[in-house]
């Protein structure tokens, strides 16, 4: 509390006992006239009021100026003096109403303003008793002993001083003492609640620091506290969360939320959950249940959830490089097993066309075994496109040229009809980029014929290049194939990269897989948005004056609209 506070207690106090002495003197004119001495009496509490005032006006300057504080207790005491003086000095019964501003002065100055006060107090007092024994000729009517009474012996008055000397003395000693305490106590306290505060502080700083959700409930589900990584990985508010159930908030499914209550036995409940945020974008959640034991007694649930899609997403990824990895393996085994024999064959049934005899039925059977052997030899050149070690011939090239020549080219196919259109957007200036000029020609084309194949009634084919740079000088570029076509659905984009995996009648199902490692080799990214019914954008990423390594992993991101 400060000190103006202390001191408008104090104010406070000083008046109610002015105004209790008050109406004591009243009762005893209104029932013995005559037996009090009225006017100084009166006089002295309304002083006593008048200086309230003035102690009131000079609050806003106390702790500029300590002094007005001293002064308001020496006050104190001359006018408790001056009362003992008019009822009888050493026969009044107001004696004691020195200990008041003793008292006093302990709590505002504590030990050291109480022994000051009493050593005033015992002057006065001392003062008085001596001027009333001795006697001062000549003094003031007012300064006068209102009450004549006969004075007791001197031994007796003595005895008197020495007693209330003690006792002013005492009570300052134990009261300041008191004070010290309270004041130490209160410090400690002060220390104590600023080091909770602190450390609640620190608790909710690391609380709100973790990027895992963390949510505390009580035994029937409801959330007491929501921390800030629950709000960013819901999407909800923390404020509008506390007190909802938490079945509710975290989506969990009927047969989590019925385990809930054996959390006790079994200690742990984890599972992993598909979430809608507040911005209704899926997210797969990794979700613990705990129970939770609170200092009272009570009991309550602990959650702590992640949000695991980018983890999901690598798992994925980590599986699909797995399989393609395995099938390079198996394009590698089999290849010179197979296209030897296969070129034999092919041959070999040339030969016997063009020298035996044959009907026409047998002619076609022929012409049907040649063409699908060159079919197959075209899958096992695909098989080691992909899966024999790369050599790369570096050259500066522009990517623009690229684009344009791929687009004559697609114009001019047996797949394009009067219905398509192939349009390139590129900027005025060269989009240079250093690389194997055969392999970007390659990612282009594969994915500008399945952009195309997948426009079977029609529709427009855009490819478009770019350069990002970031402000550290390094950057990007961006090459974009998007078609008007029948699009992927969300739960096939996962493997749309896969061999084998063609949804289109003449395809390998090795075009994709083969744009995957080209950008895996080149620390590349790829990037699939597709709507089912309105076409698909293929993003490939590629970053510049970035070293090529056969071993790189390319970065697989999805938007998927279905």
């Amino acid at each position: 509390m400060d000190l103006r506070a202390r001191l408008f207690k104090l104010i406070a106090v000083r008046v109610v006992v002015s105004t209790l002495l008050l109406g004591w003197a009243i009762l005893i004119q209104i029932s013995q006239p005559g037996a009090f001495p009225v006017d100084p009496f009166f006089f002295l509490i309304g002083l006593t009021y008048a200086l309230s005032v003035v102690y009131l006006a000079t609050l806003r300057f106390v702790e500029r100026q300590p002094w007005l504080v001293d002064l308001q207790f020496g006050a104190d005491a001359v006018i408790i003096s001056a009362f003992i003086h008019v009822t009888g000095g050493i026969t009044s019964y107001f004696s004691s109403l020195y200990v008041l501003p003793i008292m006093a002065a302990s709590t505002i100055r504590f030990g050291r303003g109480a022994l000051q006060v009493a050593t005033l107090s015992a002057v006065l007092y001392l003062a008085l008793v001596s001027a009333q024994y001795t006697g001062v000729p000549g003094l003031p009517r007012l300064l006068q002993p209102a009450l004549r009474l006969e004075l007791p012996s001197l031994r007796f008055a003595q005895y008197t001083v020495a007693i209330n000397l003690f006792g002013f003395f005492a009570v300052a000693w134990l009261s300041g003492s008191l004070a010290e305490r309270v004041r130490s106590a209160g410090a400690q306290l002060e220390d104590a609640s600023h080091q909770i505060a602190d450390l609640r502080a620190f608790n909710e700083y690391v609380i709100d620091s973790l990027l895992s959700g963390l949510i505390s409930t009580d035994a029937e589900g409801r959330v007491l506290t929501f921390n800030r990584g629950a709000s960013t990985i819901t999407g909800l508010p923390q404020d509008q969360v506390v007190g909802s159930d938490v079945c509710e908030v975290l989506q969990l499914p009927d047969h989590l939320r019925s385990q809930l209550p054996s959390l006790v036995d079994t200690r742990s409940l984890r599972a992993d959950l598909t979430y809608r945020t507040g911005s209704g974008r899926l997210i797969d959640v990794g979700v613990t249940a705990t129970p939770l034991a609170f200092p009272d007694g009570r009991v309550g649930y602990l959650f702590t959830f992640q949000d695991v899609t980018t983890i999901k997403r690598l798992e994925r990824d980590a599986r699909l490089q797995q399989r393609l990895a395995a099938v390079g393996e198996m394009a590698a085994g089999i290849a010179h097993e197979i296209r030897n024999p296969l070129a034999s064959m092919s041959g070999s049934i040339q030969v016997l066309r063009q020298e035996l005899p044959l009907s026409d039925e047998q002619a076609q059977l022929m012409d049907i075994v040649l063409r699908e052997s060159e079919r197959l030899n075209r899958t096992i050149g695909s098989f080691l496109a992909y899966a024999r070690p790369q050599r790369f011939a570096i050259s500066r090239l522009d990517l623009r040229t690229v684009l344009q020549d791929a687009a004559l080219l697609l114009r001019n196919s047996a797949d394009v009809r009067e219905n398509h259109t192939v349009d390139v957007d590129v900027p005025d200036q060269p989009v240079w980029y250093e690389a194997d000029e055969n392999q970007i020609r390659q990612i282009v084309w594969n994915l500008a014929t399945n952009g195309l194949r997948a426009m079977a009634e029609g529709g427009h084919l855009l490819l478009s290049a770019r350069q990002e740079t970031a402000p550290d000088g390094t950057g990007d570029v961006v090459i974009t194939v998007q078609d008007q076509g029948c699009g992927i659905a969300s739960d096939e984009l996962d493997t749309i990269f896969q061999p084998f995996r063609s949804s289109f009648e003449k395809g390998t199902g090795l075009g994709l897989a083969i744009v995957h490692r080209i950008v895996t080799d080149y620390s590349g990214s790829i990037q699939v948005s597709s709507t089912v019914g309105s076409g698909t954008s293929v993003r490939v990423r590629l970053p510049v004056r970035v070293g090529v390594s056969v071993d790189a992993t390319p970065r697989l991101e999805r938007r998927v609209a279905v």
